[in-house]
Parts: structure tokens; sequence; C-alpha cells
């Protein structure tokens, strides 16, 4: 009896939630095709009828919510729409949440992965180069002085963003990690001109990306 439509996509889709989950959690090394599987709820000989092999799920596992309308976030309390117009501060409060530095398993994957992705394929650079320049480009949108789009202030930010949330992990007294936190994202608010945001009341459009935020 055939699948019915989409079974393919959805089972693809599992496959990849599992990996993202497991590889922030462990690195790329570390886990195998059987724990993934496993994950997914699926036998591991199934993988190779949707990848070649583990690289190639690595590249896709790459992705985060700038990229991938689908992607799963479990970040209670934060919330982030992309088509609204003061979008930048809200992907920085969320970025540098308390929700995304406590959930691993589900992290943006350019904070757990960078340096498996350093020593990694060229394919995978520039898969983590697609997810960076998206960050950049939501940013961009919404920071502008002049008319102009602020591009080296949105690099800055997002690159704030991203390295603030590593390092902050990498710290193991809790409340010096929390000041780090919020130390980035209060520059990152100033970065992107948005520490005023009583001047960034412009509403939210109808088509929006939702996930779930803190303000910190």
């Amino acid at each position: 009896m055939p699948y019915a439509a989409g079974h393919r996509t959805e089972i693809k889709g599992k496959i990849v939630q599992s990996a993202r989950r497991l590889f922030n959690r462990h690195g790329f090394d570390n886990v195998s095709i059987a724990q993934i599987m496993a994950g997914a709820g699926l036998t591991h000989g199934g993988f190779y009828s949707y990848f070649k092999s583990k690289s190639e799920l690595y590249t896709e596992v790459l992705g985060c919510f700038f990229t991938d309308p689908n992607w799963k976030s479990c970040w209670e309390g934060v919330e982030v729409d992309l088509a609204s117009a003061d979008v930048g501060p809200q992907v920085v409060r969320a970025y540098l949440s308390r929700q995304h530095f406590e959930d691993v398993e589900n992290s943006c994957p350019m904070v757990a992965l960078p340096t498996d992705v350093s020593r990694s394929s060229p394919h995978a650079k520039r898969a983590f180069e697609t997810v960076f320049e998206a960050m950049v480009s939501v940013l961009e949108r919404s920071s502008v002085e002049n008319g102009r789009p602020r591009r080296a202030r949105a690099q800055a930010t997002a690159a704030l963003c991203v390295g603030g949330m590593v390092v902050a992990r990498a710290i193991l007294n809790r409340v010096r990690a929390d000041e780090l936190r919020q130390a980035c994202m209060s520059v990152a608010l100033t970065l992107g001109g948005w520490h005023d945001e009583s001047k960034l009341q412009n509403g939210k459009s109808k088509r929006s990306h939702r996930l779930r935020a803190e303000k910190v």
C-alpha cells in the first residue's frame, strides 16, 4: 500500500530534527546514524533512503528559523515575527534569551556547532554561511540610517549574538554567564539602533513566522 502524500517529507523532517537535537547536545563526531534514527523513532536501515551520509544530513541540520519555516523551537515565552518592521530587536532578545541559553537540544546550530563546521567540508561551511547571512539580512532589514541598510552593524550584531551565546554556554558560573548575555544584548540593541524602541512601533504583519520568546 503506497504511503500518503507528504509521508517522505515528514519522515525526512523527523530525521533532521533528531539529528539537530543530538548534534547540539553531543557534537557531530559523537553521534551515530543509529542514534539519529532511534531518536526519530525509525530503523537504521531507512537512513540511506533519505541521505547519502551523515555529512549530507549535517548540512541540513545547519539551519535555524531564519532559513527553515518548519524549524521547531521550544524557547517558551519568546516570540519572533520575521515579517515585523521591528524584527531586529525581537531577534536579538530571542537569540540571547535565557530560554535559548538553557535549551541546548533545540538551540540554533550556529551556537552549538561552530567548531564542528570549522573542521568540516566546504559544503558544511557554505551551509553555515547561508544561515549567518540570513540572520544578518533579517537584522539589516530593520536597522536603517538615512534610508540605507546598515550592513556592517547588522553583521557585528549577528556575530555578537552568536558569539555571546557560545561564550556564555562555556562559562561555568551561571551568574557570570547571565551577566554576559545581558551585556551582549544591551550592546547588540545599541548597535542596531534599537535602544529606543518607542520609535519602532509599526505593528506586525499578518504574514508572520512565530517562535516562542522571552523579553529579558
